[in-house]
């Protein structure tokens, strides 16, 4: 059998129980509460989840799904870690850090499983490759992991962080490019700052830290507490599921995701949301053939986490099995 057909296959099983087991959550009329802290405040990143919100695909999974926006992006993780938040959205990175800090965390799905963060910068920098970042200015949101990214890349030519200018810009990545005030920024995503100045017309120069000599690593994980996956991890199956239909729901009608994603957040442009949905969607549903949605590979966990281990991010090479599960995948609600 093609790894294609097993797959359909599998996707035609999945439907079947999910729509049995709607039916038995609605017979018995309770749901389960989970609050879900998201990593940033609502954008493209999250059109799955709210496309599943919008048809009610959480509800049918016998769940009441409400997301929380933070007010600091690093603090979903901990929210978790402290049973304050029953899953988050976060980062690779940052369930690597909070592991070596001792937080019973995990994570239980990708949902973009290769890295978004991306060196950008605009024609006139003149950068047309690593190498000519040698006396540059680059933009930086302060996050510290992410100067280790810059020293590994530069390392890689050769050249060390004397070489360039950082400017700690926080969150104003793009109007720093923008402006002119920095050459280059490393930390924005490429679905998101990428597409935006791509949509200005302005020609962008975008590339991900993996091509730049970064080990590839899961950018969006779905985290969880370690001991509710020990203890009750049902409703985490169920809301993997429900997202995976929302997520392919969303694949299927982007106009519609454009708008759940609109209706659930203040601020966002219309025609400039509907392109970073259009970028994004790909990337929430990638061809990963047989494996299930939300997969994540032990390997490049295991490399990403001892390029940590290695630039003293953290204390110890961690194993795959202490990192992430992949036990969750896909979501089957029972019948």
């Amino acid at each position: 059998m093609s790894g294609r057909l097993a797959a359909a296959l599998l996707a035609a099983t999945l439907v079947v129980a999910i729509g049995c087991g709607e039916k038995q959550e609605r017979a018995q009329g309770d749901s389960e509460r989970l609050t879900l802290a998201l990593d940033f405040y609502v954008n493209p990143d999250h059109a799955g989840i709210y496309t599943a919100l919008d048809r009610g695909l959480f509800e049918e999974a016998g769940l009441e799904v409400e997301p929380q926006v933070p007010a600091d992006p690093s603090a979903p993780i901990r929210q978790v870690a402290a049973g304050r938040a029953d899953l988050a959205i976060s980062y690779e990175p940052e369930v690597l850090l909070a592991q070596d800090e001792g937080l019973p965390v995990i994570a239980v799905a990708a949902l973009v499983s290769q890295p978004l963060t991306s060196l950008i910068s605009l024609p006139e920098a003149g950068i047309e490759d690593a190498a000519d970042l040698e006396g540059k200015t680059i933009a930086t949101a302060g996050i510290p992991y992410q100067a280790d990214y810059l020293d590994a890349i530069l390392d890689r030519e050769g050249l060390s962080l004397d070489d360039v200018e950082q400017k700690d810009v926080g969150l104003n990545l793009l109007p720093a490019v923008l402006s002119g005030s920095a050459d280059a920024m490393l930390g924005g995503f490429l679905n998101i700052e990428g597409v935006d100045l791509a949509k200005r017309g302005l020609g962008p120069r975008v590339v991900p830290v993996d091509e730049l000599g970064i080990p590839t690593y899961d950018e969006l994980v779905l985290v969880a507490n370690t001991d509710r996956v020990a203890d009750d991890p049902e409703a985490i199956r169920l809301f993997i599921a429900a997202l995976e239909r929302g997520t392919r729901a969303a694949a299927d009608d982007p106009a519609a995701a454009t708008e759940a994603v609109l209706a659930a957040a203040d601020g966002l442009e219309p025609k400039l949301t509907r392109a970073e949905i259009d970028a994004t969607l790909p990337l929430l549903l990638p061809d990963q053939g047989p494996k299930p949605f939300g997969y994540m590979d032990a390997r490049e966990w295991v490399e990403f986490g001892g390029f940590f281990a290695d630039r003293g991010l953290i204390s110890s090479r961690p194993q795959a099995s202490d990192m992430f599960t992949d036990e969750l995948l896909p979501g089957r609600i029972p019948q």
